[in-house]
């Protein structure tokens, strides 16, 4: 994957938090994970694209929406072949500390649709 071919890729993923409107939520789901996708962390094992649809929907619900959070890339973001890394931070919307730190893996179809993503927390530096 090309350097603006990934900026606009992590560019997407990261809109799809942040959506307000279930409708194109869903429509930015669909546009880039596969219909067989899963998503693993250490809390969670979820496959297909309705459960990645509510998942999207309820960290919106819970972060963005309620909570007035923002995700936000922190660099380092490579691909190699079709795997891409991905480290990430949720900080308040209004500034404020980090409250989250993480690293996805993502494992790209041939048609550069995300078959499966492994999302890890990351510790918070002291």
């Amino acid at each position: 994957m090309d350097p603006q071919a990934l900026q606009t890729f992590i560019a997407r993923y990261v809109g799809m938090w942040h959506e307000p409107d279930g409708a194109r939520r869903r429509a930015i789901v669909e546009s880039l994970w596969a219909a067989d996708a899963e998503n693993n962390s250490r809390r969670f094992a979820i496959r297909g694209l309705e459960e990645i649809v509510a998942r999207v929907a309820r960290a919106h619900d819970e972060w963005v929406a309620q909570k007035k959070f923002v995700f936000r890339p922190i660099g380092n973001t490579d691909a190699v072949g079709n795997v891409v890394k991905f480290f990430w931070e949720m900080v308040p919307r209004d500034g404020g500390p980090r409250e989250a730190l993480g690293l996805d893996i993502f494992v790209l179809q041939d048609d550069g649709r995300i078959r499966a993503l492994y999302q890890f927390a990351e510790p918070l530096p002291a």
